[in-house]
């Protein structure tokens, strides 16, 4: 599983991105300078929830990186079950 967490007012993600994270999830964040409102993101970065804080141009390749490695995780342990 995978959150993203992009800019935004509050911090409501909070709690979403710390279930994600207690169940093995990944949680990316936009990054302060890129975010036009750094609340949202910024509060899942102060907590520690965020693997990866990143401008908003890296976000695409960086969701696409992590879902072709978990794609690859899942193939790999087919693979050894059967």
């Amino acid at each position: 599983m995978l959150a993203v967490v992009l800019t935004g007012m509050g911090s409501d993600g909070l709690i979403g991105a710390r279930l994600i994270r207690e169940h093995g999830g990944s949680v990316l964040a936009q990054d302060q300078a890129s975010s036009t409102v750094w609340g949202m993101p910024g509060a899942v970065s102060a907590a520690g929830l965020a693997h990866k804080i990143l401008p908003l141009n890296a976000m695409v390749s960086e969701i696409f990186r992590q879902a072709y490695r978990n794609h690859a995780e899942a193939h790999e342990l087919r693979e050894a079950v059967v």
